[in-house]
C-alpha cells in the first residue's frame, strides 16, 4: 500500500533531497511539498496525504506550531518531525503538539524509512540518539541543590535577580551564579528557555540537600 507524503521544509534543496530519497522506495509517493505552515495546510487539504514530514525551523509559524494546527484540522494525517534539534525539550513539545515521531536530520538515511513505516503502522518513532536519551531517567533537576530549587521557584514566579536576592537574603551576584549553575546542570542555554522550564517544572519538583 502506497504511503502518500507531504514534505514541509523551507529549504528547497532539502526537500529535493528528501523527495529523491523517498521516491526511490516503491512504497512512498511524495504528493506535495510546502515551504511553510500555511502552504502545508492548503496542500494537505487538496492532496490528502497520509503523512507529513515536518521541519521545525521555518520562517513564520514553526514546525511545532504547524503540527498542532495539523492535529486540529487534519487529525487523521500523521506528522513526523525531521529536525536538526536533538534537545529533549523540542521532542517533548513536538509530541505534545501531536507529532507521531521525531527523526534527526543527521540520522542514517534508513531511519526515515523505518520511522515512516513505524508511524503508519500506529507506532511512535524516535531516532536512536533520542531514544537513548529518553531511556535515561530524566531527572537532571535532581542535580540541583535545595537553594537552586528555591531560585528556580522564584524564577517561575517571575521575579528578577534583585527580588530573588532580597527574598532569599542573598547577594544579586550569588543569585546570578545560581542561575548559571541551574542552566549548566539542566543543559539550558538562554534566559527564555530557563523561564519556560521554571514555569513548567519548578512548582512540581522536590529538592536535594546541599
Amino acid at each position: 500500500m502506497t504511503i502518500r507524503i507531504l514534505l514541509v521544509d523551507d529549504h528547497p534543496l532539502v526537500r529535493d533531497g528528501l523527495r529523491a530519497r523517498l521516491e526511490a522506495m516503491p512504497q512512498f509517493d511524495v504528493v506535495a511539498e510546502a515551504g511553510g505552515a500555511a502552504e502545508a495546510l492548503e496542500q494537505a487539504r487538496v492532496q490528502k496525504p497520509d503523512l507529513v514530514l515536518m521541519d521545525i525551523n521555518m520562517r513564520g509559524v514553526n514546525g511545532i506550531e504547524a503540527t498542532a494546527q495539523f492535529r486540529e484540522r487534519f487529525p487523521d494525517i500523521a506528522v513526523l518531525i525531521l529536525s536538526m534539534h536533538d534537545k529533549l525539550e523540542y521532542v517533548s513539545q513536538a509530541i505534545q503538539a501531536g507529532a507521531r515521531g521525531y527523526v534527526l536530520k543527521d540520522a542514517p538515511g534508513k531511519d526515515i524509512v523505518v520511522a515512516i513505516e513505524t508511524v503508519m503502522s500506529g507506532g511512535i518513532y524516535y531516532s536512536a540518539a533520542l531514544a537513548r536519551q529518553l531511556a535515561r531517567p530524566q531527572n537532571q533537576d535532581n542535580q540541583l541543590t535545595s537553594r537552586e530549587h528555591e531560585v528556580l521557584q522564584h524564577i517561575a514566579n517571575g521575579q528578577s535577580n534583585k527580588q530573588i536576592a532580597r527574598d532569599l537574603d542573598l547577594s544579586v551576584r550569588t543569585v546570578e551564579t545560581h542561575r548559571l549553575n541551574i542552566k549548566r546542570k539542566l543543559g539550558i542555554e538562554g534566559q527564555a528557555e530557563l523561564i519556560r522550564y521554571a514555569v513548567q517544572h519548578a512548582q512540581f519538583e522536590g529538592s536535594k540537600p546541599e
